[in-house]
């Protein structure tokens, strides 16, 4: 008896010194880097790359020309069926943590301690949205920390909402598509709003790896994490048995359509955007310019 409590006794001081230990490295290693981060106020007024867009003089769309495909999109406009499916996919307890979740962190271990693979990700919301705007893709423990504190300072700085909407329009989803209305309109040639369960838990499943899950380059493998997210959505409570059923029946419709044109007028839209370059230069490929023609 008196050897177990000895053992318990010993445990728990190793418990004690663990846990001091670790707040005194994180201490000094946010002292360290606190001062470094970027300013995080910009991302009130965050300036997304945007395509060049030629219309008609009716307002039809006849041309985009850039580098990345994007349509930002307001928050009230995207389905609610897609903001549970980013949860369940990448951060179910989004609603609930400041930034950073230990638990998350906890069975994403664990996930891959099991199977070698890691399903969810260790990373929140909060922190992609760290990274995505702030912070290069190397995987070193400095930049993890960087992300960390990131995070738990635009959770002090922007609501849930606010946080969502600049994750959904600065994600890159792959084909050149970044944020989630080019992506609807890239794989389905659709809108968002008009998009099925199906489709939208296929593209809440691209960005972990928007390569390997392409619906279009790889539809077993984009099947099999639409199916896993569906079944998570499920779990969680976001939709009931009947819609599961029906959506994870639902085949892969996705194919590639590129920038949704609504009039042929190719060559008039080249003559435009060569004018344009020519005159305010390359630059106008990212600010989202808008060019009405007479077409």
């Amino acid at each position: 008896m008196r050897r177990k409590l000895k053992v318990l006794k010993y445990l728990a001081a190793l418990t004690v010194l663990g846990c001091s230990g670790a707040v005194i490295v994180g201490t000094a290693v946010y002292l360290n880097l606190n001062p470094k981060l970027p300013a995080i106020d910009v991302l009130r007024e965050a300036n997304l790359q945007i395509p060049l867009r030629i219309y008609s003089q009716n307002g039809e769309l006849i041309g985009v020309y850039g580098e990345k495909f994007r349509t930002p999109v307001a928050m009230e406009d995207v389905p609610q069926h897609f903001v549970h499916a980013i949860l369940a996919a990448e951060d179910d307890r989004f609603l609930e943590h400041r930034g950073v979740d230990l638990a998350g962190l906890l069975r994403a271990a664990l996930e891959l301690l099991r199977s070698g693979e890691i399903r969810t990700g260790g990373s929140t919301i909060t922190m992609q949205v760290a990274r995505n705007f702030f912070l290069s893709s190397e995987q070193t423990f400095v930049r993890k920390f960087n992300e960390i504190f990131l995070a738990l300072k635009i959770e002090r700085l922007l609501s849930k909402d606010e946080i969502l909407e600049l994750y959904v329009n600065k994600i890159f989803l792959g084909k050149r598509a970044y944020g989630v209305q080019a992506a609807a309109a890239i794989y389905y040639g659709k809108d968002i709003g008009e998009l099925s369960v199906a489709q939208l838990a296929m593209i809440a499943g691209l960005p972990k790896a928007p390569s390997s899950f392409n619906p279009v380059s790889n539809p077993e493998r984009a099947l099999i994490r639409r199916n896993w997210i569906l079944g998570r959505m499920q779990k969680l409570g976001f939709i009931d048995e009947t819609t599961w059923q029906t959506a994870v029946e639902s085949p892969v419709t996705a194919s590639y359509y590129g920038p949704r044109l609504e009039l042929d007028a190719g060559y008039a839209a080249e003559m435009a955007r060569a004018q344009v370059v020519a005159r305010f230069g390359n630059d106008i490929y990212a600010q989202g310019l808008k060019v009405i023609t007479t077409i």
